[in-house]
């Protein structure tokens, strides 16, 4: 299953279990995972890749900053996140 940068994920495991996160960067066996308020773009959370369930593809509003390269804010996260959660 391939893991890319954007993509929203809930957590499967641990005591965050079914919080959902946006993967900021993938390596290895492992993604770094951002929420936007605890978990924030420039401290993001170190999660096995096992541990966590893809929910949907990268959403627009992420998409073109990822594939450019520009900067990510909490504030987009949290946008994203709660559009999905409130749904």
């Amino acid at each position: 299953m391939e893991y890319e940068p954007g993509m929203m994920a809930r957590s499967l495991a641990g005591h965050d279990r079914n919080r959902i996160y946006v993967i900021v960067k993938e390596e290895g066996a492992y993604v770094y995972l951002a929420d936007g308020r605890l978990r924030t773009c420039d401290r993001p959370k170190k999660k096995k890749k096992k541990h966590i369930q893809l929910i949907s593809a990268i959403p627009e509003e992420l998409s073109e900053k990822f594939q450019t390269g520009a900067a990510v804010r909490n504030e987009d996260i949290k946008r994203v996140i709660g559009g999905i959660v409130h749904v």
